[in-house]
């Protein structure tokens, strides 16, 4: 052991710059167990009782590269553990329900210190693995030991509009063949048993901890404690209009005079190759024509008529091609059965009122509401609840009010005609948001060849602005 008077002055720096992070980052994270691995960290810099560095001394070569390798990849694993639970995590965007305020292929960079970080529910996992490994079926993570939620001190907290990364609220189970539609869905189109059963199909029914959920991103359009409507496609909290995004987009029917639009038309547009849809390719596109009240031209069929997602700017360029006859928003008849499924009234562009539930605020409870908030109050505030000849138990108590534990938030795309969201599948609990998208660091054009794909004018750009 070497003798404290021998110690030399940077030593002792080290070691208190070292141990005074190291409390400060416990009194943030609020868990003093932690202290506990102190003292291994005064050991590396004064009394070095542990051979930390043991393999310095192997004299085989091929043994010594070995370790040298094992010790860089295992520091590096721990920093990025740290740093991706923390403070930073990276995010792509996989599909178009934020176009055209985020694109397919943007790479944001997460902060998780704008909301405050969530102290790990799942704390042994594997780093930048949300639930499996790729191109496996195997978990990164080991559900034990599991912690309550815990959130830190933050930045900020979530305002009206902000665009949010949150783990997907019913993705708790999930069936591994087969994850959209999600598992609620699938066991009310094919029966809970025909889904347990049918692993060839649906693959393994497995369980997901809050934070092994699957990422999602969305804007939030609704706070704790407010009441939201959707009146014709327009969102009204607290019975005010709510400001739309510049990048908002609906479905619409476009017809044309018989001529095609043309490529260089969709690229004026922005319109992306996915998204260049004809309904009369489609299996049943002619009896959705007729439908929509369409006819037939002199050969006796159907001139072609597009189903687009556009901007307000994009609709009124549309409106001016000179191939384009009719535009006519898709209807709500389109729309498929919104939370909760017993509202029947309810569509996606006509939704609500529906208070979204603010923590420590306390509703009447009956029949009527019951299937609004039974899923925050079972799923994700863990209570148990039965129903006897119309009478609500919580724990095995005769309940008629309900006081929350936690805030909810309302979430939804821009893309408004193409998005899975709170209308779907109802409130964001505070626990399953994961953080705040500062900047795009890349984007890429999935329609464009690897030399051209790169859109450079988004790089950079922050989030925050895409309002």
């Amino acid at each position: 052991m070497q003798k404290f008077s021998n110690i030399q002055t940077k030593q002792w720096i080290k070691a208190a710059i070292s141990c005074i992070t190291y409390i400060l980052f416990i009194i943030w994270v609020g868990n003093y167990w932690w202290l506990l691995l102190l003292p291994f960290i005064a050991d590396i810099f004064i009394t070095k009782i542990i051979p930390w560095s043991f393999w310095k001394k192997i004299k085989n070569k091929t043994l010594y590269s070995i370790c040298s390798w094992l010790d860089a990849i295992i520091f590096a694993l721990i920093a990025v553990y740290f740093i991706n639970t923390y403070l930073f995590q990276n995010y792509r965007i996989p599909s178009s329900s934020l176009e055209k305020s985020l694109m397919v292929g943007d790479f944001l960079l997460v902060s998780k210190a704008s909301y405050g970080p969530r102290v790990p529910m799942t704390p042994l996992s594997f780093p930048l693995v949300q639930h499996t490994f790729p191109g496996t079926n195997l978990k990164s993570y080991i559900e034990k030991p599991h912690w309550e939620y815990k959130r830190l001190a933050g930045l900020d907290t979530i305002k009206a509009l902000d665009i949010v990364v949150f783990n997907f609220p019913t993705g708790d189970t999930v069936a591994t063949l087969q994850s959209n539609p999600d598992y609620y869905t699938l066991c009310e189109m094919f029966g809970r048993d025909n889904v347990l059963k049918h692993t060839e199909t649906f693959g393994k029914i497995v369980y997901r901890p809050v934070d092994r959920r699957e990422n999602y991103v969305k804007r939030c359009v609704g706070l704790p404690g407010d009441s939201l409507q959707i009146i014709d496609n327009h969102i009204f909290i607290n019975g005010k209009a709510q400001y739309e995004p510049k990048g908002l987009q609906f479905n619409y029917f476009v017809a044309t005079d018989g001529r095609k639009i043309s490529e260089e038309q969709f690229d004026k547009l922005g319109i992306s190759v996915d998204d260049r849809n004809v309904i009369n390719q489609w299996n049943n596109g002619d009896a959705i024509l007729e439908y929509l009240g369409y006819t037939r031209n002199s050969n006796g069929a159907f001139n072609p008529v597009y189903y687009l997602p556009l901007t307000k700017a994009a609709l009124s360029a549309t409106k001016k091609l000179p191939n384009v006859i009719d535009v006519k928003i898709e209807p709500n008849l389109f729309s498929h059965q919104v939370f909760p499924k017993t509202e029947k009234d309810w569509t996606r562009d006509n939704y609500g009122p529906i208070y979204i539930p603010r923590k420590g605020a306390t509703i009447s409870l009956n029949m009527d509401n019951l299937s609004i908030y039974q899923r925050a109050i079972v799923n994700y505030e863990n209570n148990e609840l039965q129903v006897k000849d119309s009478v609500i138990y919580i724990n095995g108590e005769k309940s008629n009010t309900y006081t929350f534990k936690m805030n909810y938030f309302w979430m939804m795309g821009d893309n408004r005609h193409n998005s899975e969201d709170s209308r779907f599948w109802g409130f964001v609990p505070e626990d399953h948001i994961v953080g705040k998208p500062i900047f795009i660091w890349l984007s890429l054009d999935k329609d464009k060849n690897f030399i051209n794909s790169i859109r450079w004018k988004r790089i950079f750009s922050l989030v925050e602005n895409i309002r």
